[in-house]
């Protein structure tokens, strides 16, 4: 998330878990659950993603008019069904949906990188959301360049065309190299402009760090381990603080920036399975964010360095390698007694899809994890995977969520 979206690379990085089987979750209709009560500040989210016109624009080339009228259409539908938080992708691919001094204009408005769109998408996305009630938090992949690995297909004043040295070619696709402290610095100042041009309410990212791991293939970040990587214990350790100084350091100039101002992160929902570390979760996932893309999600949390996260949980409960009902306790164990708020990140997409497990041909399998989360006082809300199934809501899904636990508004968390 042609290209594939970045839920597609976690649905990918699933097919490589060890055991692949779910026990079947109850299929039943469940009774309408009295759930956490209602009225009161909880976070109700929804992703609302740009790139490859996975959301929004529905496809590259849209006048202005009709790119509005179809991002109004996405915040009326949020406020339709109650939810209060937006979070709005707007550097999907090293590029930008405001007028950026430092990236080009995003291909996937116009359908050409570097071209003007005759309107600023995020400026009008944050005003909008305001008028409506909502929050907007702005969402950021950090390292992701192109999907392709040409980098003369780049507009010629793009940033990586000027500092190819600052490039790796990985999976057939275009990274910024997070081990050189030039390219973290070049990733913040891209973000904090925008956070100093508009109000937002958050800064958001997602699970891509280090790519997620491709079969046969190595990450060459040689010369940067050399250069940099004296110190640690192994490219591993080196790796991870790598990451680690980039959360430290945009969470520091966030506040500078724009006090108050939330920076939340969007892991994939395993950070070690149980066998690999004794603190980790009773899970056999194939990918695990802290060996896989460097990234120390539960140290984040446990140290308070960001504001809240939002564990990609994209399981059905009862799901033998990953069970939601496994999973949503461990992280609300890792953030008990912490400063960090933990909402729970929920696959809308397949809701419906035949090609997922029977428990997901249920309408009523999001509702029953909304059940199951009011028993934790650590879970404080849930955001949804994403706009464009929220809107269309084929097998009724949403519409159950709303019905059984979002019958009154909620104040988003601030």
């Amino acid at each position: 998330m042609g290209r594939l979206s970045r839920r597609a690379f976690a649905m990918a990085a699933l097919s490589t878990l060890a055991t692949t089987g779910s026990a079947a979750a109850d299929t039943g209709r469940a009774s309408r659950p009295a759930g956490r009560p209602r009225g009161v500040t909880e976070m109700r989210g929804v992703w609302l993603a740009t790139v490859a016109n996975r959301d929004w624009p529905s496809r590259p080339g849209l006048t202005p008019a009709q790119q509005r009228t179809e991002l109004i259409a996405h915040l009326d539908t949020a406020v339709r069904d109650r939810l209060n938080t937006v979070i709005f992708q707007v550097r999907p691919t090293a590029d930008a949906l405001w007028p950026s001094p430092y990236e080009p204009w995003s291909q996937y408005l116009t359908g050409t990188q570097g071209k003007a769109p005759g309107w600023d998408p995020l400026g009008t996305a944050v005003e909008e959301a305001h008028v409506r009630g909502l929050q907007l938090h702005a969402w950021f992949n950090p390292y992701r360049i192109a999907n392709n690995t040409d980098l003369t297909k780049l507009v010629p004043s793009h940033p990586a065309r000027k500092h190819p040295d600052w490039v790796v070619t990985y999976g057939g696709k275009l990274y910024y190299n997070p081990g050189l402290p030039q390219v973290r610095a070049f990733v913040e100042n891209a973000i904090l402009d925008a956070v100093k041009k508009y109000p937002v309410d958050g800064v958001h990212f997602d699970d891509y760090f280090y790519p997620y791991p491709v079969a046969g293939q190595t990450f060459d970040d040689d010369a940067a381990y050399d250069r940099y990587g004296s110190g640690f214990a192994d490219r591993a350790a080196w790796r991870r603080d790598n990451i680690d100084k980039l959360i430290r350091e945009t969470a520091a100039r966030i506040q500078q920036v724009r006090p108050g101002t939330r920076f939340g992160i969007s892991p994939f929902g395993v950070w070690r399975n149980i066998a690999t570390d004794s603190r980790g979760s009773d899970t056999r996932a194939g990918v695990q964010t802290y060996d896989d893309l460097s990234a120390d999600t539960r140290k984040w949390v446990r140290e308070n360095w960001i504001d809240y996260i939002v564990p990609q949980l994209y399981w059905n409960i009862g799901f033998a390698a990953a069970d939601y009902a496994k999973l949503l306790p461990w992280w609300a164990e890792v953030a008990r007694g912490t400063k960090t708020r933990l909402y729970a990140g929920e696959a809308l997409y397949k809701a419906g899809d035949p090609a997922q497990p029977a428990a997901w041909q249920d309408p009523a399998e999001l509702s029953r994890h909304l059940t199951l989360a009011a028993k934790y006082p650590q879970v404080g809300g849930h955001v949804f995977f994403a706009a464009k199934d929220v809107a269309v809501d084929p097998a009724g899904a949403m519409a159950r969520v709303v019905a059984d636990h979002y019958r009154q508004p909620a104040k988003p968390p601030r």
